[in-house]
């Protein structure tokens, strides 16, 4: 197991659209094993890819980390002594350790055109070459030995010159002895003059004192070349962790284009409370000791994180587990934070109505939470109650029974008196209708529910009446009454 000498984290994430759900998985651990070790855990955003930038993403990245409670002690806004931390703000520190690779035989110019490395590769694929990537054109020739070349062009990018003794096996503190496939010779510094993932992730994790590297497992045949780098410019090298992959139920891997919960906004737009995404996310990484233990706070997270816990096998990514988990967080809320976390998740969403009274909100919540799984179920269930008057459904119209008009007769004789609490209201319906009259229990209240719900199913009906009120249940009783 690795020592607990204070780590030093990151999550990198690139502002090229909604945030993917993979960011949030990556900053859970990092910031358990920061919080787990005393250290601390740094957002950088790795934006040298100008082309694909999308304006407000490096903010939904920031909002939705600090949602979750997964906030950095550093980083763009929050401050820190290893600013900046924009790879974009951060070009002057690339360009001499690219000089310095250039000047030690570690890298080289290449001016070969995008149009010869298309028919390169295309070449390599149809002869099925054994050896593929680049041919090494460039290599030991100036540029003006390589203009005299087909494939030509002014701007050139800089390759690291991988050896044919290239480290290919490195210790991952989650799968133990991991080995790589060979890579070929990587660009490092692109035409434009910004450096590629490669070289800025090297070296910004060493400039920043990054001691713990969590990544998705899809890098693990990019660690070679990371590994080359460190050695090359003499970095002390990091510790590395593999995460594994979110898939679908398919075992495909998760992607926003196939799977609306890739999004991580999508979480927040649907009414999951943030303590149940994170979770959910804490269960995906490894599995608890027990059932019992499925339901962990953060804190107990860091309190038992281990990497060798972590299950290397891609986890599925099921939401009905989330669902589980979110009815759960809602039924441990007090009514009075529920109806808040209510009343901002509409807000947000920009349909909440402003007449709705948010008093007899508090009340009528305890009514529907054992019934809800997102935020947005309660509105639906308690919409009557905010009505001026009901619609009665088709359906429940429908299923009112031949005896319809005697229930509501007498259900308005006993309203019309009884004190207005759940308690008595009940005892007094009962005593009258199912007693009284002999009707079933289960018919006997039916036809109040649709007067006064407009439904044939609704929250526990003698609380629903004490919250609307005497005058309210009765008007409604007496206008469904007068259409029998």
């Amino acid at each position: 197991m690795t020592d607990l000498t204070p780590a030093r984290t990151r999550v990198a994430p690139s502002p090229t659209g909604d945030p993917h759900v993979g960011t949030a998985f990556m900053a859970l651990f990092d910031k358990a094993w920061a919080a787990k070790t005393g250290g601390s855990f740094v957002l950088r955003i790795e934006d040298t890819d100008q082309n694909r930038l999308v304006e407000g993403s490096e903010q939904q990245i920031h909002d939705t980390l600090e949602w979750l409670g997964l906030g950095p002690d550093e980083g763009p806004g929050k401050g820190g002594d290893f600013g900046p931390y924009r790879q974009s703000e951060r070009l002057d520190a690339y360009r001499p350790f690219v000089e310095q690779l250039i000047a030690d035989g570690h890298a080289y110019y290449c001016w070969c055109s995008s149009e010869r490395l298309t028919a390169l590769r295309k070449e390599q694929d149809q002869s099925k070459a054994a050896k593929t990537g680049y041919d090494r054109l460039c290599l030991g020739k100036t540029r003006e030995e390589r203009a005299k070349l087909p494939g030509f062009t002014d701007t050139p990018v800089v390759r690291m010159l991988v050896p044919d003794d290239a480290p290919l096996t490195f210790t991952d503190i989650i799968r133990g002895q991991v080995r790589a496939p060979f890579p070929d010779d990587q660009v490092i510094l692109k035409a434009d003059g910004f450096p590629t993932y490669h070289l800025a992730v090297v070296v910004d994790d060493h400039l920043m004192g990054i001691t713990t590297v969590v990544r998705g497992e899809e890098w693990i045949s990019s660690t070679p070349k990371h590994l080359l780098l460190y050695r090359w410019l003499g970095f002390p090298e990091p510790q590395y962790a593999h995460m594994p992959l979110l898939r679908n139920t398919d075992k495909s891997k998760i992607s926003k284009r196939r799977n609306p919960a890739a999004r991580l906004m999508w979480f927040r737009e649907q009414g999951y409370l943030p303590e149940a995404v994170r979770n959910f996310l804490q269960l995906l990484g490894y599995p608890p000791a027990d059932d019992d233990s499925e339901v962990a706070t953060f804190a107990e997270f860091v309190e038992h994180f281990s990497w060798d816990k972590v299950n290397t096998t891609g986890p599925v990514f099921d939401v009905k587990k989330l669902d589980w988990l979110n009815g759960h967080y809602i039924r441990s809320l007090g009514a009075g934070e529920l109806t808040e976390r209510i009343i901002a998740f509409h807000r947000e969403r920009g349909d909440w109505d402003e007449s709705i009274d948010a008093d007899v909100l508090r009340q009528a919540v305890p009514l529907v939470s054992e019934r809800m799984t997102l935020l947005g179920d309660a509105l639906p269930k308690l919409g009557f109650l905010f009505a001026d008057q009901v619609e009665i459904e088709d359906a429940a119209r429908a299923s009112l029974p031949e005896n319809a008009a005697e229930v509501l007769d007498a259900g308005i004789e006993v309203l019309e008196t009884v004190p207005f609490d759940a308690g008595s209201i009940q005892a007094a319906l009962r005593a009258r209708l199912v007693d009284g009259l002999g009707i079933k229990p289960k018919f006997a209240f039916g036809p109040l529910r649709v007067a006064l719900t407009g439904g044939k199913v609704s929250p526990p009906l003698f609380e629903s009446m004490e919250i609307l009120g005497r005058d309210a249940t009765l008007a409604r009783l007496r206008s469904l009454r007068e259409t029998l």
